[in-house]
């Protein structure tokens, strides 16, 4: 993995100010310990810090690639799975690599075939390439968003880097939120892809490439899912589908270094980890597999079973290892190491947060990180196979709107009437609801169900999936953990994309996922419900949130006290502390969740300093 950072400027000397690229540079230590590199010219420089996951990957960062066509100086962070391939494809074309670090196969790709040369890329990584004799910048990012890369244009230049801090450290950056972005951070879920609350702030979305030259910035397109009809039998599909997870966990496998897994004893990362047991055996015999899974100290106090979150997930993950072979720990983890943990976890995001959610993650990646510098999670399956309660609820799937918001209260509805008279957070949803379903791609002639329900998963490829990739992203590179997402692989999301609704979910939930996978699979995992990621349920972690949301609703010191509307949301309290409202959350979700939105975004505006109107 990594972290880069790096500024463009037509019309200043930069190396009058390589000072503050040092600076940026030295925001991305927690994402590279282990190489650190400055490059820079009189419009551009560069910054890198390396965290070494293979012998290719210690190679120092900012590289100057130079071909016949041209000299290319490039920055990178995450992995390429298919540099052999690419390799090969650049020698036939007569290239000639000296080191075969990735920063060496993408600047010679680039210098081969022209910003092209995306399309060959299979991999989790976000680059930066600055174009010596076009003088021209090329920022680009893996197809699913795994790796982050932000952005922010001012005129006559451009600032860019891993994460918005390496921005931030820039003075020409000031952290400024319009009102128009407040429902975004109250429901982080809503963010379309490329969107920030900050203005002026913006990331290179999925599967894009920006570009910037003294002309301007202009963004490119360069991959989208087709809509295509599936004629592959059940049997034939699955078969497929397990062909394309070996392939990929095997791609994402390294034994340069210590490996680790996420084990829930779920169907995703018990898939992953149990392929991965078995090309270890076959690969690297005598190399275990750790395997780690999260549980709470107060949780049989205070655990109570729900529909999204029906058991808990400690006894399946220690059956699910002792079946596959893999040495397995279990964190336990207390309440007050969540709440002494959240302000790691709020510097590692920069932008808002999801409190215990990116605290309990933090804790287990700290774990993790003590044996291991690599790590495979089974994320992002649900997204693709459909397993959320909403998938299967036909009133739901009927709604207009985004599946996984439920009717129940919204903190947006409880904003203050100035606030309001700016935005309107419901017309705001239906805009956001109504654009990402006029990006869906259309299967002529298909069924009106099978329609619906590829919206539904067009909707959760957007904005719930970032919300999870960028969790498991910032929490993990805050302690130099290189944690890879099999199932983000986009010739399994290509594939699954197009399989019709009624095989997806033949046996229930991801049963073709199920089917795929049984045969290397303890029974406990193949019958258990799904279940997902963790999260407290503890009096004292609750009570705190509504200590903060009161305070903050009320206390005249507040910087966000006026946005709200104070008797309505001390009701709304109320009603958390006396539990009323667990009925009217979606999947029975924990009441005081509601407000951590509220509390994260008031800490994030006081730490950094952010100017609101």
């Amino acid at each position: 993995m990594s972290g880069l950072v790096g500024w463009v400027d037509f019309h200043r000397d930069l190396e009058k100010h390589e000072d503050v690229l040092q600076r940026m540079t030295e925001t991305m230590r927690h994402r590279g310990p282990d190489t650190k590199g400055v490059w820079v010219s009189r419009t551009a420089g560069l910054g890198h810090r390396g965290l070494a996951t293979s012998r290719t990957s210690s190679a120092s960062e900012p590289l100057r690639v130079e071909t016949g066509k041209g000299t290319a100086v490039v920055a990178h962070a995450g992995e390429l799975y298919n540099s052999g391939e690419v390799i090969r494809a650049l020698e036939s074309a007569g290239a000639r690599l000296e080191t075969r670090s990735t920063a060496e196969i993408l600047g010679k790709a680039f210098l081969t075939w022209g910003s092209e040369f995306v399309d060959r890329l299979n991999g989790a990584l976000a680059f930066a390439i600055w174009d010596v004799r076009e003088r021209r910048l090329l920022l680009g990012r893996d197809r699913l968003g795994v790796k982050p890369l932000y952005y922010f244009e001012y005129p006559g230049g451009i600032l860019f880097a891993s994460e918005p801090k390496g921005i931030m450290a820039h003075p020409a950056f000031r952290a400024r939120m319009d009102l128009s972005a407040l429902p975004l951070v109250l429901q982080p879920r809503l963010a379309l892809p490329g969107e920030t609350p900050l203005a002026g702030l913006a990331e290179v979305p999925p599967a894009h490439v920006v570009t910037y030259a003294d002309r301007g910035l202009s963004r490119r397109r360069y991959w989208r899912l087709r809509s295509e009809p599936h004629h592959d039998s059940f049997e034939a599909t699955a078969r497929r589908v397990r062909e394309l997870l070996e392939d990929t966990v095997a791609g994402q496998l390294t034994t340069a270094v210590p490996l680790g897994a996420m084990l829930s004893g779920g169907i995703d990362s018990t898939s992953v980890a149990a392929l991965a047991t078995g090309t270890l055996r076959r690969e690297a015999p005598g190399t275990a597999l750790e395997t780690f899974c999260v549980q709470f100290e107060s949780d049989p106090a205070h655990w109570v079973a729900t529909e999204l979150r029906p058991d808990i997930d400690a006894p399946y993950a220690a059956a699910a290892a002792e079946f596959i072979g893999s040495r397995h720990t279990t964190l336990t983890a207390t309440t007050r190491q969540l709440l002494d943990a959240i302000p790691a976890t709020r510097r590692a995001r920069d932008l808002p947060g999801w409190g215990q959610f990116d605290a309990s993650m933090y804790l287990l990646f700290e774990r993790i990180r003590r044996g291991c510098t690599v790590a495979l999670t089974g994320e992002a399956a649900d997204e693709i196979f459909g397993g959320y309660p909403y998938f299967f609820k036909q009133d739901v799937i009927g709604r207009d709107h985004f599946p996984w918001l439920g009717n129940g209260p919204a903190l947006s509805d409880y904003l203050s009437p100035d606030v309001k008279a700016v935005v309107d957070p419901r017309e705001d949803e239906r805009a956001r609801y109504a654009q990402l379903l006029s990006e869906v791609p259309r299967l002529p002639g298909e069924d009106t169900e099978n329609a619906r329900m590829r919206e539904l998963f067009f909707l959760g490829l957007s904005g719930p999936l970032a919300v999870i990739l960028d969790r498991k992203e910032r929490m993990s590179m805050a302690l130099g953990l290189d944690v890879r997402v099999p199932f983000c692989d986009h010739r399994l999301v290509e594939y699954v994309w197009n399989v019709p609704w009624s095989m997806k979910s033949r046996g229930g939930v991801k049963g073709l996922l199920k089917a795929a996978m049984k045969d290397i699979l303890p029974p406990s995992t193949v019958n258990r419900k799904k279940s997902a990621y963790p999260h407290v349920q503890n009096p004292e972690y609750d009570h705190t949130l509504i200590r903060e949301a009161s305070w903050i609703v009320n206390d005249k010191a507040s910087p966000l006290a006026w946005m709200f509307d104070t008797v309505r949301m001390n009701e709304l309290i109320r009603q958390i502390s006396a539990n009323e409202l667990r009925s009217e959350l979606p999947g029975g979700s924990n009441q005081a969740a509601l407000l951590i939105q509220l509390v994260e975004m008031h800490h994030w505006v006081d730490t950094y300093e952010v100017t609101v109107g």
